[in-house]
Order: C-alpha cells, then sequence, then structure tokens
C-alpha cells in the first residue's frame, strides 16, 4: 500500500530548524523572514527528507508565536477534606529508610503537574516545542556552563510559580528536612514543606559567609537523619547585591542534600553564573524578553540525573 505523502511540515520540526540559525535574536514573535525560510526548507531537505516536498503551514505569514504550543497547567479539582498549598488532596507519600536508602540520584518526585510536564519534556516531540523556548533555553544553559542533555529546562508565568511547582513535586515528609535561606515573603516552597509535615528550618543569610569558621550552615548540613536524601536546601545567589559562594551546592550533596538554587536576582547574558561545577537539582533564573508578551522569562530547570522523571513510577506510591 502506497503511503500518503507528507504534505505540511510539523511546527516542531520548523522550530528546530530556526532555532540553529545563528544570530537570531531572542524573540517570541514575528512573521518568519524570506532568509529564514529558505533555509528551513534547505535544512528540511537535509536532515527530515520525508518532508522535502512538504510546505509549510501559512508560509511566510506564519508566525514565530503560533509555533508555540501553549498549554494551560491543569487546575486542581477543590476538595473538602485535607488539602495543600496549592489546594491538591494529598496523597501519603514517604521514602524508604535503612540500608536500602535512594542515593541523590533518581529521587522519585511526587505526583505533581511538574511532574507531568518533565515526563513530558522527556519525550522526542518535548525536545522542540517552540523556536522562542529553544532560543531561551540555549542562552540560559550557554550562560550557566551547563550541558543539554543534563537539565530540562521549563518556562513559568512568574516566579511564584516555579517556585510553587517545586514545593508542590518534592518529596517532602516526615522525617526529612526543608533548609531555607530565602526570604519569606518570596519561599513559595516553604508551606508546601510544612503542609507535608517536613521539618523547616530558618537559616539567617549570614550563614552563606565562608569567612566563618565552622558555620552553622555546615553544621546542619552534617547533622545525622536516617533518610537518605534528608531534604532539599534553598538559597539565594545574591542579596542586595552580595553574592553568595557555589561552593554551598557541592557541600550539601557531599552531604545528601537536594539543592534548589534562585538565581533570579542576576541577569542573564550580564551577570556571571559558573556552575559547571557545582550543579544544583533546580535552578531558577530569569532573563529579559524582547517581545511585548512578556518583560521577564522566568526558568526552571531541573536536573535530568537527580530525579525520577517517570509518571509510571510515581504512581507506585499513592
Amino acid at each position: 500500500m502506497k503511503q500518503k505523502a507528507n504534505t505540511v511540515i510539523p511546527a516542531h520540526i520548523v522550530a528546530e530548524a530556526i532555532s540553529t540559525l545563528h544570530g537570531l535574536d531572542l524573540r517570541w514573535s514575528g512573521p518568519i523572514t524570506p532568509t529564514e525560510m529558505q533555509y528551513v526548507e534547505q535544512y528540511v531537505v537535509a536532515k527530515y527528507p520525508e518532508y522535502s516536498n512538504a510546505l509549510v503551514e501559512g508560509g511566510e505569514k506564519t508566525d514565530l508565536y503560533d509555533l508555540c504550543i501553549k498549554e494551560k497547567l491543569s487546575e486542581p479539582q477543590p476538595d473538602d477534606t485535607r488539602k495543600s498549598p496549592r489546594g491538591v488532596f494529598r496523597e501519603t507519600f514517604t521514602l524508604s529508610s535503612g540500608s536500602s536508602l535512594p542515593d541523590l540520584e533518581k529521587t522519585q518526585l511526587e505526583p505533581s503537574r511538574l511532574l507531568n510536564i518533565l515526563t513530558k519534556k522527556s519525550s522526542f516531540l518535548g525536545n522542540f516545542i517552540s523556536i522562542p523556548e529553544i532560543q531561551a533555553r540555549n542562552k540560559v544553559l550557554n550562560h550557566c556552563g551547563l550541558p543539554d542533555d543534563e537539565y530540562l529546562v521549563l518556562f513559568t508565568q512568574n516566579y511564584k510559580e516555579a517556585m510553587m511547582l517545586v514545593g508542590e513535586s518534592y518529596p517532602f515528609f516526615k522525617g526529612n528536612f526543608y533548609l531555607t535561606i530565602i526570604g519569606q515573603e518570596a519561599d513559595y516552597v516553604r508551606e508546601f514543606a510544612s503542609y507535608k509535615e517536613s521539618r523547616v528550618i530558618l537559616a539567617p543569610e549570614t550563614w552563606l559567609d565562608l569567612r566563618i569558621k565552622g558555620s552553622q550552615l555546615s553544621q546542619y548540613f552534617r547533622r545525622k537523619c536516617k533518610h537518605t536524601p534528608k531534604g532539599l536546601f534553598s538559597y539565594p545567589t545574591e542579596v542586595n547585591g552580595t553574592r553568595y559562594s557555589m561552593h554551598w551546592i557541592s557541600e550539601a550533596h557531599r552531604n545528601s542534600w537536594h539543592v534548589l538554587l534562585d538565581a533570579t536576582a542576576l541577569v542573564v547574558g550580564e551577570d556571571k553564573l559558573n556552575l559547571t561545577l557545582h550543579r544544583p537539582d533546580f535552578l531558577l533564573c530569569s532573563l529579559n524578553n524582547t517581545s511585548a508578551h512578556s518583560s521577564k522569562i522566568t526558568c526552571l530547570l531541573v536536573r535530568r540525573k537527580s530525579f525520577d522523571m517517570s509518571t509510571a513510577s510515581g504512581q507506585t506510591h499513592e
């Protein structure tokens, strides 16, 4: 039986092609230029010959913004029983303890919106959702010195949404810890940790000072805990103009803590942030957007090796 010819080049392939163009400014909207369209056709013939006779839907009238997959995050259903800060009924979830403790790699995230998004992004088509996303992802990863195969990059509406995705999905429970140096007004993870009965430790900013011998922060990292990982440690890269060391990421990891690094106070592309030697498990950052849709793009980076992103295995804990 003769196969039906492909007549339209899929949007994700168009996005992939244009994202490889050098010198293309980061923009979320605007028509594809004739030069860009010609490049797309050449790229497709070389890499996807099965679409060599196909056309870009809409032709040169195609807007970059139309190549974005505009997903609405599902809202939780109301429930009159126990609710999390997000308003979702929480199933009991605990990590194993004893001699068979999991290490920092492949920790199972709780069933959540973040887990669903990460699972989808781990699929083939999730790698090329839109031109702006690819551009922004590459800009962030290059700025931080991080390899593109080690992190998944998400884009959220704002800082609060990114923090709540982490708090909602991280496996806090009675017996592990949430150690935080992020200000109370900005720390939207804290309420989730408290709700899940994790022990919350509010540490002062002065604990990040490396000049203090035998710092309190180091002592808390080393404290005994029958669970591994011990929990989540979150801190900002900068507070009121004072920059703090990335050394704390590696020290936390050596003592079995996951790390959330808040780098939103820095400007991607302008302020230096080298994470080549210190790889956080979660990274929050923002970059300027040249389009009119939003002045800031909030990014949440999740380290692949740190978490099990399979929703199937996540269901076994319910």
